[in-house]
């Protein structure tokens, strides 16, 4: 994970025999001054320009380019939980930027897991106040809430008397003046018989993701026809597939608009079970589904045990639970889910790659009122780009950021 050196006199850099996610065969990549993506072409492309003294030419030897990573469900890093924020410590924020651009992340959702609604508003009013004045490393997109309407049931970690009901009232009790802050909710759709949540919260440009649900796939069937469009960490905190009862998964997977979120640490789901999702979703470059971390606060930081929430989690090994044996995350960054995939033989690399850089992109930018604008890596688009390489040898996937 280091950065491979662009020169930062060079006006323009053209970046050839590249492989590009996306795309066939190799491509050169035409970086103007301004450090924007002016055009992927393929190799052989006769260029009609002069010759130039103040250009970089940049051979990665089929490499892979891509950009950066997205994490959509990212609960905390370097100690801070983003439930915990508060004006005195909200500068922490730009330090996880950092560290998250050099773990390889473009841009983010804090997720805010069941706490109070005081917390959640408190953390919220922190996130807007950061939201506009961004510096750099990656960018904070808007927030997600992971919950806290969600089933009793099916909580997880989450803690039981911070639940609540899923109407349109408390829906906007927990919103309050930040609705535009968040970009993503996950709820259990079983909780509202009227059906009147999901096309309200659509109303209001927040994506909904399915999760921490009973909901059978009659359910799920319905709150898809009603606007959601993602489900949260496919497999876990939801009823298993089952040959008659299909459930929220079942009907996720074969539904041309959903596409779910998936933790590639080895420890949420089995790289078999991975595999069968994989299988069964697949599309080019795996449209239906997306990875994310779903990293706690002691993300960057040595295992251990560690404060969260009024509880404690143990962390060994990149994985973290809590007293009782609960798994309540990881603490694995999102491209290690990447070259998991790759490792265990489950997903080719180009597919891999697409996985926590374009998929993320497409699901988030699924049509709302306010959806984010995250195109995949095309021209016209900001060069922040990794380059990936393959050792046959070692059978190792490795990346580094391309930087001036």
């Amino acid at each position: 994970m280091t950065k491979a050196t662009l020169n930062p006199n060079a006006k323009n850099i053209d970046i050839i025999n590249a492989r590009v996610p996306g795309y066939k065969d190799l491509q050169m990549l035409l970086i103007g001054q301004e450090g924007i993506i002016e055009q992927i072409l393929p190799m052989g492309t006769v260029l009609k320009r002069p010759p130039a003294d103040d250009l970089q030419v940049v051979d990665v030897a089929g490499d892979w380019i891509s950009l950066g990573g997205v994490d959509l469900q990212i609960n905390g890093a370097l100690g801070l939980a983003f439930p915990d924020l508060h004006p005195e410590n909200a500068y922490m924020l730009q330090k996880i930027s950092q560290f998250l651009w050099d773990v390889g992340v473009d841009g983010f959702l804090p997720t805010l897991v069941t706490t109070s609604v005081e917390n959640i508003q408190r953390s919220l009013a922190v996130i807007a106040d950061i939201l506009p004045n961004q510096q750099a490393g990656a960018k904070i997109l808007g927030v997600h809430l992971e919950g806290p309407f969600l089933n009793f049931q099916k909580r997880g970690a989450h803690p039981a008397e911070y639940l609540l009901p899923l109407t349109i009232a408390e829906v906007k009790r927990v919103l309050g003046n930040y609705a535009h802050v968040v970009k993503v909710i996950t709820l259990a759709p079983e909780l509202d018989p009227t059906g009147e949540v999901i096309p309200y919260l659509r109303s209001l440009g927040i994506t909904v993701s399915l999760g921490h649900s009973q909901a059978t796939a009659a359910e799920a069937q319905r709150a898809f026809e009603l606007g959601a469009t993602m489900v949260t960490h496919a497999f876990n905190a939801m009823p298993s597939l089952h040959h008659r009862e299909p459930g929220l998964l079942g009907a996720a997977i074969i539904h041309p608009n959903v596409m779910c979120g998936l933790i590639a640490d080895g420890e949420h789901v089995s790289p078999t079970m991975l595999q069968i999702l994989l299988r069964a979703s697949y599309s080019p470059f795996s449209q239906g589904l997306f990875l994310v971390s779903d990293a706690l606060a002691p993300l960057g930081l040595p295992d251990g045990v560690y404060p969260w929430d009024s509880r404690q989690i143990e962390v060994k090994n990149g994985k973290a639970r809590l007293p009782d044996g609960t798994l309540s995350g990881t603490t694995l960054p999102l491209l290690v889910g990447v070259q998991n995939l790759v490792k265990w033989g489950i997903c080719d690399v180009e597919n891999a790659i697409a996985l926590a850089t374009n998929a993320p992109r497409e699901a988030i930018a699924k049509p709302t009122a306010r959806a984010i604008a995250l195109p995949g890596i095309t021209a016209n688009q900001p060069a922040n780009l990794l380059r990936w390489h393959w050792d046959e040898a070692t059978k190792e996937l490795t990346w580094q950021r391309l930087s001036g």
